[in-house]
């Protein structure tokens, strides 16, 4: 039975103490080959998404209870953590085998330098480079090219160079790590140059390439060497629409998904997170329902947390309120972030009461909210007009959650007394702000100003305006027409009179309309 057992089918806790059982039972605990099969299985069990903390914790205490393990046990093991959730465990499997003696060899380096290059720790990773070359392993490919990964990432760049320089310039991996060090760090030039000079270039090569132009906004480049690349795989067409979502050519980035879908390509989760994020930015809510409609085809119909989270944000930022409690619903593992989407969906769209009881339901569930959180329950709690009740949430963010106000609580507050017709409070609230108050704070005091007829506070509140902004048209315009629905037109005049003066002109008004043909 044990000798058919094989490592990949080892995806639980059950399974794994069953062969663990059955070592111990058939009194196989001295039995190196055996031994070395269960410690496979174990750290088979540690990687991948679906690896669960209790499989993890079970597996490195089986390995603690081996009396000596050998080498190949412990690069197991250490490989096994390196591709883990949790790549620390990998650096201390490599610190305990150096107290115990145990010699590493030319497979163990890679695997703890993947974790450091993981764990962005430089000068863990450092030492390791010195142990390294001590113990005569620079010559090794492997070594010397994780090494070379390593310092490009996160390390020396000027190391990486010059492990390059002393490396076979035939080594694809060695160009490719090196180019990805210089594109990584914004010195495109250097990365272009190395990528012209690469006598064969892989895959890898061209996408990080294309990746980095995208993530520069140079997407003139960026399509330039997409389209001259030999081949392309999802990776490539994922750095070209993240491109332009990122430089806001969100209608592109929908033209060149429908290129991909044309040609076959199957789309992944990166794809439609930059695809739904188009549609967010376009209010494009009939593409946001086809892209909807898309992802529950890739995954079978169980949506995942992160894709669940920003459906919810594209439904209630296009309006759809109805559609993204649906979606939200829908998720299985809510995190904070689902709730904030929802929460703060809702309350923009005036839906105040229902995002004040999905908030007292976020509690009673014991997702902690964070600082977006109260965002939306403080603009719900404006929406509705329930100040009293807007204190006592902005209390309890300090008091219970220990979050410190931000400028956009402050915001919510100002704007929740300025609706309720208490201006005076909202002006002492903003002079009691820890932080200082931004435009937009006093142009929210100013338009609850024009709203409930107060000149003097208005006044006071455009002199504030005026003092960080000159160039404001609406600034300017507001200020008039509080003037103006008290029937004070020399006020009118003056405020026009000093927009002339300061050379302030008001933009044209212009509408955007979707047509559909």
């Amino acid at each position: 039975m044990i000798r058919k057992t094989r490592a990949t089918t080892i995806t639980n806790l059950v399974t794994l103490k069953q062969i663990h059982a059955l070592i111990i039972i058939n009194g196989f605990t001295s039995n190196i080959s055996f031994l070395r099969k269960l410690v496979s299985a174990a750290a088979t069990s540690l990687v991948g998404p679906r690896a669960a903390a209790t499989v993890a914790e079970y597996a490195h205490q089986m390995f603690a209870q081996i009396p000596q393990p050998d080498t190949f046990m412990w690069n197991t093991m250490i490989r096994g953590s390196s591709q883990s959730l949790d790549p620390l465990r990998a650096v201390a499997l490599y610190t305990q085998m150096d107290h115990r003696s145990v010699k590493p060899d030319h497979f163990t380096f890679p695997f703890v330098l993947k974790a450091c290059t993981k764990l962005l720790w430089v000068n863990t990773g450092s030492a390791v480079h010195g142990r390294v070359f001590r113990l005569g392993f620079g010559s090794d490919r492997f070594v010397r090219n994780t090494l070379l990964v390593f310092h490009a990432k996160c390390g020396d760049l000027k190391v990486a160079t010059e492990i390059f320089d002393d490396s076979d310039k035939g080594d694809v991996v060695a160009w490719s790590a090196l180019i990805a060090g210089y594109a990584k760090r914004g010195d495109l030039k250097v990365a272009r140059r190395l990528f012209d000079q690469m006598p064969v270039k892989d895959l890898v090569a061209w996408n990080v390439m294309i990746t980095g132009y995208a993530k520069q906004g140079e997407m003139v480049s960026a399509r330039k060497l997409f389209d001259e690349a030999p081949v392309r795989d999802v990776v490539s067409w994922n750095a070209m629409i993240a491109g332009y979502v990122l430089c806001n050519l969100n209608q592109p980035a929908l033209d060149l998904f429908d290129e991909m879908s044309g040609i076959g390509v199957r789309p992944d989760e990166v794809t439609m997170l930059s695809l739904l994020s188009a549609c967010v930015e376009l209010g494009d809510l009939e593409n946001g329902r086809k892209m909807h409609a898309k992802v529950m085809e890739m995954s079978r119909g169980v949506l995942s947390t992160l894709l669940g989270n920003v459906l919810v944000d594209m439904y209630a930022k296009c309006g759809s309120i109805g559609e993204a409690l649906h979606v939200f619903w829908s998720i299985r593992d809510k995190d904070v972030t689902s709730w904030n989407s929802v929460i703060g969906g809702l309350a923009f769209h005036g839906h105040a009461e229902e995002s004040l009881g999905l908030f007292r339901e976020m509690l009673k569930s014991k997702i902690c909210p964070n600082e977006i959180t109260f965002v939306g329950v403080l603009v719900a709690c404006s929406h509705a007009g329930k100040v009293d009740e807007g204190y006592q949430y902005f209390d309890l963010m300090r008091s219970e959650y220990k979050i410190e106000p931000n400028i956009r609580h402050c915001g919510c507050m100002v704007d929740m007394l300025g609706r309720a017709g208490l201006l005076k409070e909202a002006f002492d609230f903003i002079a009691s702000m820890k932080i200082e108050p931004n435009a937009i704070v006093w142009r929210t005091l100013l338009g609850a100003c024009k709203v409930h007829g107060d000149m003097e506070l208005a006044k006071h509140a455009n002199e504030k305006l005026l003092q960080m902004r000159t160039d404001q048209s609406g600034d300017y315009v507001l200020l008039s027409n509080t003037y103006a629905s008290r029937g004070e037109w020399d006020g009118v005049a003056k405020v026009r009179k000093l927009m002339d003066d300061s050379g302030v002109t008001k933009n044209r008004g212009s509408s955007f309309v979707e047509a559909y043909t």
